[in-house]
């Protein structure tokens, strides 16, 4: 497995038979060359959307017409954009889990807010959502934009993963240190890789309290477009 952090919230996660695009927002990320977005999209499979703010699901759609990988998200969502923009789409909810490539996708709780820009103001967007992925003997809790949550418990011993993708940039979503104590509290992860974070001035710059509050874990500040091999 290799996890590749494209800037903000995306990821592409590469398994043994699947490319996934999570949350890939690449036109107008201040993290992400532009330049080089035939190479973050390069044989992707699937895209997977936590919700519907434009930092996460901007570039979704382009994606999928662009590679022809379907879009997997929130039932909501997923069916207004197969009837609109007239994209494979893959529609479910939380709790329910689906194939992809060999991987298999979990969608969980998450608490935070989702709409999209609409003529009149923001429109609904279906619920907030994380997910669990599992392939290549790990599973990858990408906990999607969210605060702590008592969830967690029930979460992490569902599917005990072993890597952590967090949202930490604060303002927004919890911050390095609310994230660590979700982490220390709820989860008992090998690596944790922290997101949604550096893009912007109000959002935090440095994992350095994340690294502190988590002395036994793998803690990575990740770099953009450079691989993470599992």
């Amino acid at each position: 497995m290799r996890i590749t952090w494209l800037g903000h919230s995306g990821f592409r996660i590469e398994t043994a038979e699947a490319v996934l695009l999570v949350d890939p927002w690449l036109t107008g990320n201040p993290m992400f060359p532009e330049a080089r977005r035939a190479e973050a999209i390069d044989r992707a499979t699937h895209v997977l959307v936590s919700h519907g703010h434009g930092d996460h699901a901007g570039d979704a759609v382009a994606i999928a017409r662009e590679t022809g990988a379907p879009i997997l998200g929130i039932y909501d969502l997923m069916s207004f954009w197969a009837e609109t923009e007239k994209v494979e789409t893959v529609g479910f909810n939380k709790g329910g889990t689906v194939a992809a490539g060999d991987a298999r996708v979990t969608m969980v709780n998450a608490v935070h807010s989702s709409s999209m820009g609409g003529p009149a103001g923001p429109v609904y967007a279906g619920a907030e959502a994380g997910f669990m992925i599992a392939a290549d003997g790990h599973t990858i809790y990408f906990s999607g934009d969210t605060d702590v949550m008592a969830d967690m418990a029930v979460l992490a011993e569902l599917h005990r993963p072993d890597i952590g993708l967090l949202c930490a940039g604060g303002h927004f979503t919890m911050d390095m240190a609310r994230a660590a104590y979700a982490a220390r509290k709820f989860f008992d992860f090998d690596m944790v890789i922290p997101c949604h974070y550096k893009t912007f001035d109000l959002l935090e710059q440095s994992a350095e309290a994340l690294v502190a509050g988590l002395p036994d874990v793998k803690v990575i500040e990740p770099d953009v477009l450079v691989p993470i091999e599992l």
